[in-house]
């Protein structure tokens, strides 16, 4: 399409379309082309030159045919820009024994006390596109294999290595799909809640029933309107500290509800139900299964969480007689908007239900400071007394109290 208009030296500016693309440009043409014009041609020369005043304005103003090209309102593209970042999580304590004493070298009762570092990471994240992300996290631990000859030793190894498909362009924004090394549905979510990993695991990682990581695949759906969300993997089930062994995996699934999502009072949308489920094989036919239902709470000056756990295990052969424990844990952090925050737990686990009255209980008291800060980092120190006590086992357990000072750097 091309339209021309006669300004008075004779020169006519032209605004060309090509391909959808409009290209703006001044071409002088010689008057004489207009001369001895058509009648019809004549009477509309008075419009021609308005549109040619107006073409010669734009020229002016460097914004020709710009109404042409303008994305849609509110429409903001993905951002695709190649990304990674680094991060550190720090672990650190002393803590001394109280019970039982130890005997030293030269045979001296004393009291144990010691400087640690319980765990360091290395977090690397990253985005290859706005739908494609990756995460490696080397972790370094202490060696406490007996037999090891890194017994004692930091130790490094490789806590979570993933590559992660974002599915927010189909699903509810926060949905993705994972391949790798990764964290498991149910301990990832409580500590999205319970923030003292720092002091101890929670109550089922700690007695050994489940773990952080494993190799698998996995998939997370968001509900609408943050009434809950859904995680579902499969993996090897021998956690991240061993390689698979045989032919049996894993399947695990969890489903977190917030059935007052929606309440017009604020605080009883931090209600959450959640179901677990972690169905497994030591071999064929030797079940490993764990049950999990529980409750949480979500609040600006409190936490709160109650789990009940039942499990069934026939450890490497189904020729054993299956051994089916259950126990419970529940925990509270009141907070106060000066970074002080209290922790109480208890932890009571019945290893057995064939023995009667076999339990193994763990209280936990202690005061925190969170340090200010911006962004999703977090500095903390916490001051607390763990007291872990054994009842009616085989061979007979001293009670074990300690008394400790953590640390938390996470960047």
């Amino acid at each position: 399409m091309l339209h021309a208009a006669r300004m008075k030296s004779g020169p006519r500016a032209i605004c060309l379309r090509r391909r959808n693309v409009p290209v703006t440009r001044a071409k002088f043409i010689p008057d004489s082309v207009f001369e001895g014009g058509s009648a019809l041609f004549s009477r509309h020369l008075s419009i021609e030159r308005v549109c040619g005043a107006t073409v010669a304005a734009l020229l002016a103003f460097a914004v020709p045919c710009r109404a042409q090209v303008t994305p849609a309102a509110g429409y903001t593209p993905p951002d695709d820009t190649p990304s990674i970042k680094l991060g550190v999580t720090i672990f650190a304590d002393y803590t001394v024994q109280q019970q039982p004493k130890i005997v030293d070298a030269d045979g001296n009762t004393v009291t144990l006390n010691q400087f640690q570092v319980g765990r360091s990471y290395i977090n690397i994240t990253g985005n290859i596109s706005h739908s494609i992300a990756f995460r490696i996290t080397p972790d370094i631990t202490r060696d406490t294999d007996v037999g090891s000859s890194l017994n004692g030793s930091y130790t490094f190894r490789l806590k979570y290595a993933y590559a992660q498909w974002n599915l927010d362009d189909y699903m509810t924004k926060g949905s993705w799909a994972r391949f790798g090394q990764q964290q498991t549905p149910y301990v990832d979510y409580s500590e999205g809640i319970y923030r003292y990993r720092f002091q101890g695991t929670i109550f089922e990682e700690r007695e050994g029933f489940l773990s952080s990581s494993d190799v698998g695949a996995s998939f997370h759906y968001n509900l609408p309107q943050n009434f809950g969300d859904l995680h579902a993997g499969v993996y090897n089930g021998e956690t991240y500290t061993k390689p698979e062994i045989n032919d049996q995996k894993g399947w695990m699934f969890r489903g977190s509800v917030r059935p007052l999502a929606r309440a017009s009072m604020l605080a009883a949308r931090g209600l959450r139900v959640t179901g677990f489920i972690d169905q497994d094989h030591y071999v064929k036919s030797a079940d490993r299964r764990r049950g999990i239902v529980s409750v949480t709470f979500e609040h600006q000056y409190l936490n709160a969480a109650f789990d009940y756990m039942a499990t069934t295990d026939q450890n490497a052969s189904a020729a054993k007689p299956k051994v089916n424990g259950r126990g419970w844990s529940v925990w509270v952090t009141p907070r106060s908007t000066k970074g002080w925050e209290g922790l109480l737990r208890y932890d009571h686990l019945e290893p057995t239900t064939a023995v009667s009255n076999q339990t193994r209980t763990r209280t936990i008291a202690g005061v925190a400071y969170w340090f200010p800060h911006q962004g999703s980092v977090s500095t903390a120190l916490l001051l607390d007394f763990d007291d872990a006590k054994f009842n009616n086992f085989a061979t007979p357990q001293p009670e074990q109290k300690k008394i400790a000072v953590h640390a938390l750097v996470n960047f």
